[in-house]
């Protein structure tokens, strides 16, 4: 099983270096990376091609005219250019610990998503990621008790799902709570996104497109498997997008929730996959 990392980004690039840097350490040997970028200049291009000249696995830049906050588009981008059976999306904002690919090969399961988790870190120790990007050892690899002391000291959300657990049928879920599962660290198998035609390209600003995919997931049968303690990225702060459009798409998957719709209206039919 191929697995591909769809990493989303947008005028991000000290967070998006982090982030490739953290892939580019994995321990699992068998996967590719797609930046999908939605519209960014000059200095995200030289962080991907710093890395891809330094990668022992295949780095892909795919990229969009910047055109407002096109997520679902740019995120149908990277699954056009994957060739893996088995995508993960993750945030360019999101750092992956060295397990992360071979934990998420761990969990994938036939008719089964598996919605990530992420531990969330404060404005003054992301900054400060940022600024030293090439100091050793990488957030990614410190030892758990530095986690503990900044979960003390209030400067993350989360300690004990980064000790791990394993596959266990308690992670199994059959109904699917599409508010609060996000794509920022999400893992679906390509031929099921291909059956629901990938993420809806009508949603266009901020909100709910990851909430639309997994809704029409549910809808198709799938049901969910929970990443918890396995798969934790280290989310990065950063301001919150404007919410412009939230209402309207939130509305749109309510509707959708209703009348049971399983295939998006612009996905990946409207860009050539059958």
């Amino acid at each position: 099983m191929r697995i591909s990392v769809i990493v989303t980004t947008y005028n991000r690039p000290d967070a998006l270096a982090l982030v490739l840097d953290g892939l580019l350490e994995q321990t699992d040997p068998d996967y590719e990376i797609i930046v999908a970028d939605d519209g960014s200049g000059a200095p995200t291009k030289e962080v991907v091609q710093t890395r891809q000249a330094r990668s022992r696995v295949l780095l892909l830049h795919v990229w969009q005219p910047d055109e407002g906050f096109r997520a679902a588009a740019v995120r149908n981008l990277g699954v056009l250019a994957a060739s893996g059976d088995y995508i993960v999306f993750l945030d360019g904002d999101c750092i992956p610990r060295p397990d992360f690919v071979a934990n998420h090969r761990r969990l994938a399961e036939a008719g089964y998503l598996v919605s990530g988790s992420r531990v969330l870190l404060d404005k003054d120790l992301s900054a400060e990621l940022a600024a030293h990007a090439q100091a050793a050892p990488a957030p990614q690899r410190w030892p758990l008790w530095r986690w503990l002391w900044l979960r003390l000291s209030g400067r993350s959300n989360k300690f004990f799902p980064l000790i791990g657990l394993p596959d266990h049928p308690w992670r199994r879920h059959k109904s699917v709570r599409w508010r609060r599962i996000k794509s920022c660290n999400l893992a679906v198998w390509k031929s099921d996104l291909i059956k629901v035609n990938g993420f809806d390209e009508v949603f266009v600003g901020w909100g709910h497109e990851d909430a639309d995919l997994v809704l029409r997931l549910a809808n198709a049968g799938l049901g969910r498997k929970s990443g918890a303690f396995a798969t934790e990225v280290l989310h990065l702060w950063h301001k919150e997008n404007g919410r412009a459009a939230e209402e309207a798409n939130r509305r749109r998957v309510e509707l959708r929730q209703t009348d049971g719709t399983m295939r998006a209206e612009s996905g990946l039919a409207e860009n050539g996959v059958a």
